[in-house]
Protein backbone atom coordinates (compact mmCIF):
# COMPACT_ATOMS: atom_id res chain seq x y z
CA UNK A 1 0.00 0.00 0.00
CA UNK A 2 1.33 3.26 -0.89
CA UNK A 3 1.83 5.74 1.92
CA UNK A 4 0.20 9.38 1.77
CA UNK A 5 3.07 12.04 0.77
CA UNK A 6 2.53 14.97 2.57
CA UNK A 7 4.78 18.01 2.96
CA UNK A 8 4.77 20.27 5.94
CA UNK A 9 5.26 23.87 6.37
CA UNK A 10 6.46 24.92 9.72
CA UNK A 11 6.05 28.86 10.70
CA UNK A 12 8.69 30.59 12.40
CA UNK A 13 6.81 29.41 15.89
CA UNK A 14 7.44 26.29 15.39
CA UNK A 15 11.16 27.28 16.26
CA UNK A 16 12.11 30.78 17.82
CA UNK A 17 9.56 32.68 20.36
CA UNK A 18 11.26 35.67 22.66
CA UNK A 19 14.83 33.64 23.04
CA UNK A 20 16.89 33.50 19.89
CA UNK A 21 19.52 31.90 21.74
CA UNK A 22 20.31 28.42 20.26
CA UNK A 23 19.39 26.90 23.58
CA UNK A 24 15.65 27.86 23.27
CA UNK A 25 15.09 27.39 19.62
CA UNK A 26 16.62 23.87 20.20
CA UNK A 27 14.01 23.47 22.76
CA UNK A 28 11.40 24.85 20.42
CA UNK A 29 12.62 22.26 18.03
CA UNK A 30 11.85 19.22 19.97
CA UNK A 31 8.50 20.77 21.37
CA UNK A 32 7.89 20.88 17.16
CA UNK A 33 9.25 17.41 16.37
CA UNK A 34 6.55 16.10 19.37
CA UNK A 35 3.78 17.46 17.23
CA UNK A 36 5.24 16.19 13.62
CA UNK A 37 6.11 12.59 15.26
CA UNK A 38 2.26 12.28 15.06
CA UNK A 39 2.24 12.03 11.15
CA UNK A 40 4.93 9.31 11.26
CA UNK A 41 3.02 7.54 13.68
CA UNK A 42 -0.16 7.84 11.43
CA UNK A 43 2.09 5.88 8.44
CA UNK A 44 2.13 9.19 6.56
CA UNK A 45 5.33 9.71 4.15
CA UNK A 46 6.39 12.97 5.71
CA UNK A 47 9.01 15.82 3.77
CA UNK A 48 9.52 19.20 5.71
CA UNK A 49 10.26 22.77 5.39
CA UNK A 50 10.84 25.50 7.45
CA UNK A 51 10.70 29.45 7.82
CA UNK A 52 14.00 31.19 8.50
CA UNK A 53 12.78 34.61 8.89
CA UNK A 54 14.00 35.58 12.35
CA UNK A 55 17.40 33.63 12.33
CA UNK A 56 18.27 35.02 8.96
CA UNK A 57 17.53 38.84 10.33
CA UNK A 58 19.88 38.08 13.19
CA UNK A 59 22.53 36.39 11.23
CA UNK A 60 23.02 39.54 8.96
CA UNK A 61 22.79 41.86 11.77
CA UNK A 62 25.69 39.73 13.23
CA UNK A 63 27.50 40.10 10.28
CA UNK A 64 26.88 43.69 10.04
CA UNK A 65 28.21 44.35 13.35
CA UNK A 66 31.68 42.10 12.95
CA UNK A 67 32.19 43.11 9.07
CA UNK A 68 35.95 44.46 8.64
CA UNK A 69 37.69 43.92 5.66
CA UNK A 70 39.65 40.74 6.74
CA UNK A 71 36.32 39.36 8.33
CA UNK A 72 33.62 40.74 5.46
CA UNK A 73 30.16 40.25 6.19
CA UNK A 74 28.78 37.44 4.12
CA UNK A 75 25.63 38.25 1.25
CA UNK A 76 22.50 36.93 1.94
CA UNK A 77 21.93 33.89 0.25
CA UNK A 78 24.65 32.31 2.32
CA UNK A 79 23.43 33.23 5.47
CA UNK A 80 20.32 31.41 4.30
CA UNK A 81 21.90 28.73 3.34
CA UNK A 82 24.18 29.00 6.82
CA UNK A 83 20.21 28.99 8.63
CA UNK A 84 19.08 26.01 6.11
CA UNK A 85 21.93 23.85 7.50
CA UNK A 86 21.93 24.95 11.60
CA UNK A 87 18.34 24.79 11.89
CA UNK A 88 17.90 21.88 10.08
CA UNK A 89 20.74 20.18 12.46
CA UNK A 90 18.80 21.57 15.37
CA UNK A 91 15.28 19.22 13.79
CA UNK A 92 17.03 16.38 12.49
CA UNK A 93 18.38 15.54 16.05
CA UNK A 94 15.08 16.30 17.37
CA UNK A 95 13.17 14.17 14.69
CA UNK A 96 15.46 11.40 14.89
CA UNK A 97 14.86 11.28 18.92
CA UNK A 98 11.31 12.24 19.44
CA UNK A 99 10.82 9.50 16.85
CA UNK A 100 13.22 6.80 18.83
CA UNK A 101 11.03 7.63 21.90
CA UNK A 102 8.00 6.40 20.06
CA UNK A 103 9.80 2.93 18.75
CA UNK A 104 9.98 4.67 15.26
CA UNK A 105 14.09 4.07 13.96
CA UNK A 106 13.97 6.28 10.46
CA UNK A 107 16.50 8.28 9.27
CA UNK A 108 16.33 12.27 8.68
CA UNK A 109 17.99 14.43 6.38
CA UNK A 110 18.90 18.09 5.78
CA UNK A 111 19.25 18.77 2.15
CA UNK A 112 20.75 22.31 1.23
CA UNK A 113 18.32 23.60 -1.38
CA UNK A 114 18.59 26.03 -4.22
CA UNK A 115 15.32 27.92 -5.02
CA UNK A 116 15.32 28.83 -8.64
CA UNK A 117 13.86 32.21 -9.13
CA UNK A 118 13.67 34.76 -12.41
CA UNK A 119 16.21 37.21 -12.71
CA UNK A 120 13.58 39.62 -13.88
CA UNK A 121 10.78 38.87 -11.51
CA UNK A 122 9.52 41.87 -10.09
CA UNK A 123 9.62 41.18 -6.55
CA UNK A 124 13.11 42.39 -6.55
CA UNK A 125 12.15 46.07 -6.92
CA UNK A 126 9.39 45.72 -4.50
CA UNK A 127 10.76 44.61 -1.21
CA UNK A 128 7.96 42.47 0.63
CA UNK A 129 9.92 39.45 2.64
CA UNK A 130 9.95 40.32 6.34
CA UNK A 131 13.18 39.22 8.16
CA UNK A 132 15.02 39.77 11.28
CA UNK A 133 13.57 41.03 14.59
CA UNK A 134 10.65 43.17 15.44
CA UNK A 135 11.50 46.94 16.28
CA UNK A 136 8.75 49.75 17.59
CA UNK A 137 7.76 52.66 16.04
CA UNK A 138 10.20 54.72 17.88
CA UNK A 139 13.44 52.73 16.60
CA UNK A 140 12.43 53.52 12.56
CA UNK A 141 13.71 56.58 11.89
CA UNK A 142 17.42 55.94 13.55
CA UNK A 143 17.09 52.36 11.60
CA UNK A 144 16.69 54.21 8.22
CA UNK A 145 19.85 56.09 9.74
CA UNK A 146 21.91 53.19 10.77
CA UNK A 147 21.18 51.89 7.21
CA UNK A 148 19.98 53.77 4.43
CA UNK A 149 20.00 50.73 2.27
CA UNK A 150 16.96 48.92 4.20
CA UNK A 151 13.29 48.94 3.50
CA UNK A 152 11.15 48.89 6.64
CA UNK A 153 7.50 48.21 6.96
CA UNK A 154 4.78 47.61 9.58
CA UNK A 155 4.36 43.75 9.77
CA UNK A 156 0.55 42.94 10.20
CA UNK A 157 0.16 44.71 13.45
CA UNK A 158 3.22 43.09 15.38
CA UNK A 159 5.72 46.00 14.72
CA UNK A 160 8.22 47.37 12.19
CA UNK A 161 10.58 44.93 10.33
CA UNK A 162 13.30 45.19 7.42
CA UNK A 163 12.01 43.65 4.19
CA UNK A 164 13.94 42.30 1.14
CA UNK A 165 12.87 41.08 -1.96
CA UNK A 166 11.24 38.12 -2.33
CA UNK A 167 10.64 36.54 -5.67
CA UNK A 168 7.99 33.64 -6.41
CA UNK A 169 9.73 30.14 -7.05
CA UNK A 170 10.12 28.62 -10.20
CA UNK A 171 11.52 25.30 -9.91
CA UNK A 172 13.45 23.80 -6.95
CA UNK A 173 16.78 22.60 -7.88
CA UNK A 174 17.03 19.65 -5.86
CA UNK A 175 13.54 18.28 -6.48
CA UNK A 176 14.22 15.21 -7.79
CA UNK A 177 16.60 14.28 -4.83
CA UNK A 178 13.98 15.27 -2.10
CA UNK A 179 11.92 12.96 -4.08
CA UNK A 180 14.31 10.22 -3.97
CA UNK A 181 14.94 10.36 -0.53
CA UNK A 182 11.11 10.60 0.66
CA UNK A 183 10.37 7.30 -1.39
CA UNK A 184 13.42 5.51 0.48
CA UNK A 185 11.62 6.01 3.66
CA UNK A 186 14.17 8.86 4.98
CA UNK A 187 12.49 12.21 6.43
CA UNK A 188 13.74 15.15 4.12
CA UNK A 189 14.24 18.49 5.95
CA UNK A 190 13.95 21.17 3.20
CA UNK A 191 13.86 24.46 1.76
CA UNK A 192 14.66 26.18 5.02
CA UNK A 193 13.08 29.58 4.49
CA UNK A 194 12.05 29.01 1.12
CA UNK A 195 15.47 27.59 -0.15
CA UNK A 196 17.97 29.85 -1.37
CA UNK A 197 17.18 31.75 -4.01
CA UNK A 198 18.94 31.73 -7.28
CA UNK A 199 18.81 32.47 -10.85
CA UNK A 200 19.92 29.99 -13.63
CA UNK A 201 22.84 32.05 -15.85
CA UNK A 202 23.91 28.73 -17.83
CA UNK A 203 25.42 25.60 -16.11
CA UNK A 204 25.92 28.00 -13.04
CA UNK A 205 23.52 28.80 -10.26
CA UNK A 206 23.66 32.63 -9.27
CA UNK A 207 22.88 33.68 -5.69
CA UNK A 208 20.18 36.32 -5.19
CA UNK A 209 20.05 39.13 -2.42
CA UNK A 210 16.00 37.96 -1.24
CA UNK A 211 14.47 35.71 0.58
CA UNK A 212 11.86 33.43 -0.85
CA UNK A 213 8.34 32.91 1.28
CA UNK A 214 8.47 29.55 2.97
CA UNK A 215 5.16 28.93 2.06
CA UNK A 216 5.61 29.62 -1.77
CA UNK A 217 8.25 26.97 -1.55
CA UNK A 218 6.51 24.34 0.22
CA UNK A 219 3.96 24.40 -2.30
CA UNK A 220 6.35 24.16 -5.42
CA UNK A 221 7.91 21.65 -3.62
CA UNK A 222 4.70 19.32 -2.57
CA UNK A 223 3.54 19.83 -6.44
CA UNK A 224 6.89 18.62 -7.94
CA UNK A 225 7.06 15.60 -5.35
CA UNK A 226 3.63 14.51 -6.31
CA UNK A 227 2.74 15.25 -2.58
CA UNK A 228 -1.01 13.98 -2.10
CA UNK A 229 -1.44 16.81 0.91
CA UNK A 230 -0.12 20.38 1.46
CA UNK A 231 -0.40 21.24 5.15
CA UNK A 232 0.93 24.76 6.29
CA UNK A 233 1.05 24.48 10.25
CA UNK A 234 1.20 28.01 12.32
CA UNK A 235 -0.01 29.83 15.16
CA UNK A 236 -3.58 30.02 14.58
CA UNK A 237 -6.09 28.01 14.05
CA UNK A 238 -7.09 28.21 10.34
CA UNK A 239 -8.02 30.57 8.05
CA UNK A 240 -10.63 32.95 9.07
CA UNK A 241 -12.44 36.21 7.15
CA UNK A 242 -12.38 39.21 8.62
CA UNK A 243 -9.71 38.27 10.64
CA UNK A 244 -9.55 40.44 14.23
CA UNK A 245 -12.72 41.90 13.55
CA UNK A 246 -16.22 41.80 15.07
CA UNK A 247 -17.41 39.70 11.80
CA UNK A 248 -14.38 37.28 12.09
CA UNK A 249 -15.64 33.81 10.73
CA UNK A 250 -13.60 31.08 11.06
CA UNK A 251 -13.67 28.48 7.46
CA UNK A 252 -12.94 24.85 7.94
CA UNK A 253 -13.84 23.38 4.46
CA UNK A 254 -13.45 25.55 1.57
CA UNK A 255 -12.74 25.95 -2.06
CA UNK A 256 -10.05 27.26 -4.14
CA UNK A 257 -12.06 29.28 -6.05
CA UNK A 258 -13.82 30.40 -2.83
CA UNK A 259 -10.37 31.65 -1.28
CA UNK A 260 -9.02 32.97 -4.62
CA UNK A 261 -11.74 35.48 -4.35
CA UNK A 262 -11.39 36.98 -1.16
CA UNK A 263 -7.65 37.03 -1.92
CA UNK A 264 -8.41 39.34 -5.25
CA UNK A 265 -10.22 41.29 -2.54
CA UNK A 266 -7.28 41.86 -0.45
CA UNK A 267 -8.87 40.66 2.60
CA UNK A 268 -5.60 38.74 4.39
CA UNK A 269 -2.86 40.01 6.35
CA UNK A 270 -0.02 41.03 3.68
CA UNK A 271 2.74 39.48 6.07
CA UNK A 272 1.18 36.73 7.72
CA UNK A 273 -1.78 34.78 6.49
CA UNK A 274 -1.83 36.31 2.55
CA UNK A 275 1.14 33.99 2.00
CA UNK A 276 -0.09 30.81 3.34
CA UNK A 277 -3.67 31.04 1.06
CA UNK A 278 -2.19 32.09 -1.55
CA UNK A 279 0.44 29.12 -1.14
CA UNK A 280 -2.62 26.90 -0.37
CA UNK A 281 -4.63 27.55 -3.51
CA UNK A 282 -1.54 27.35 -5.91
CA UNK A 283 -1.08 23.45 -4.53
CA UNK A 284 -5.16 22.86 -5.61
CA UNK A 285 -4.92 24.36 -8.40
CA UNK A 286 -2.35 22.91 -9.78
CA UNK A 287 -2.86 19.39 -8.76
CA UNK A 288 -6.56 18.89 -7.58
CA UNK A 289 -5.10 17.93 -4.00
CA UNK A 290 -5.84 19.20 -1.38
CA UNK A 291 -4.69 21.89 1.46
CA UNK A 292 -4.35 22.46 5.06
CA UNK A 293 -3.69 25.80 7.42
CA UNK A 294 -4.10 25.00 11.18
CA UNK A 295 -2.42 25.11 14.32
CA UNK A 296 0.88 23.53 15.05
CA UNK A 297 -0.60 22.58 18.15
CA UNK A 298 -3.31 20.90 16.39
CA UNK A 299 -2.01 18.04 14.69
CA UNK A 300 -3.43 15.28 15.83
CA UNK A 301 -6.95 17.09 15.48
CA UNK A 302 -5.74 18.00 11.68
CA UNK A 303 -4.54 14.61 11.01
CA UNK A 304 -8.19 13.22 12.45
CA UNK A 305 -9.90 15.67 10.34
CA UNK A 306 -11.43 17.88 13.42
CA UNK A 307 -9.58 20.86 13.38
CA UNK A 308 -7.51 22.97 10.28
CA UNK A 309 -9.28 24.93 7.16
CA UNK A 310 -9.16 22.28 4.05
CA UNK A 311 -8.65 24.09 1.08
CA UNK A 312 -10.01 21.57 -2.23
CA UNK A 313 -10.47 21.61 -5.54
Amino acid sequence: MTKERIVVALGGNAILSSDASAEAQQAAVKKTCESLVEFVKNGQELIITHGNGPQVGNLLLQQAAADSKKNPALPLDTCGAMTEGSIGYWFQNAMKEVMLKNGINKQVVTLITQTIVDKNDPAFGDPSKPIGPFYKEEEVAQLKADHPDWSIIEDAGRGYRRVVPSPKPVEINEYPAIKAIAEAGVIPIVAGGGGIPVVKDGDQLIGKEAVIDKDFGASKIAQLVNADKLIILTSVGGVFYNFGKPNQEEIFDVTADEVQEHIDRNEFAKGSMMPKVKAAVSFVQATGKPAVIGALEDVKEIIAGDKGTVIHK
